[in-house]
């Protein structure tokens, strides 16, 4: 495990996860969200494309994100590991809901400046809107991106459940 994903749905733990696996292992560790939104209200970078190649031509890095479509072939084509989140909605949702709430009462700043508002929760995009809306699919694409014989060999690891995923970082 030199270049990993770690992929899941909006609040599964992808970046604890990515976090906790970078400091055991030695690896940097990149957030996808801070790669991707880099101005106000949002903005993404016009450059993502050539920050993840840069970044993913390393020999070691951890990544927590699938991957925006633009980016998904250069990290798949240069992971050699995929640890997939694969949690029920009574997981994750309890999650989002919370780390959602806490920015928004706290007023954290985000990626880029940005920040959580109580308008904000009215958006199709709001992360708990988004986690409840795509699992399912989100779910599909990350079992197709597993499958695909042009990012192979990748070794998957498939946690369903919070506590195969800690007794398994446990024994990193």
């Amino acid at each position: 495990m030199r270049r990993i994903l770690v992929v899941g749905v909006t609040g599964a733990g992808k970046t604890t996860l990515a976090e906790a696996v970078g400091e055991r292992l030695g690896l940097p560790c990149h957030e996808m969200d801070a790669l991707h939104y880099t101005g106000p209200n949002w903005a993404t970078d016009a450059k993502l494309t050539e920050t993840v190649s840069r970044v993913t031509a390393e020999p070691r890095w951890i990544v927590d994100s699938l991957g925006p479509p633009e980016v998904r072939d250069v990290l798949w084509g240069r992971a050699d590991t995929v640890l997939w989140l694969d949690y029920g909605k009574r997981v994750f949702m309890p999650r989002v809901l919370r780390r959602s709430l806490a920015r928004t009462l706290t007023r954290e700043v985000l990626f880029g400046g940005n920040r959580e508002t109580w308008a904000g929760w009215l958006s199709r995009e709001h992360p708990a809107r988004w986690a409840w809306s795509q699992h399912a699919g989100r779910r599909r694409e990350i079992e197709l991106l597993t499958r695909d014989p042009r990012f192979a060999p990748l070794d998957t690891l498939r946690f369903t459940r919070p506590r195969d995923t800690a007794a398994w970082l446990a024994s990193l």
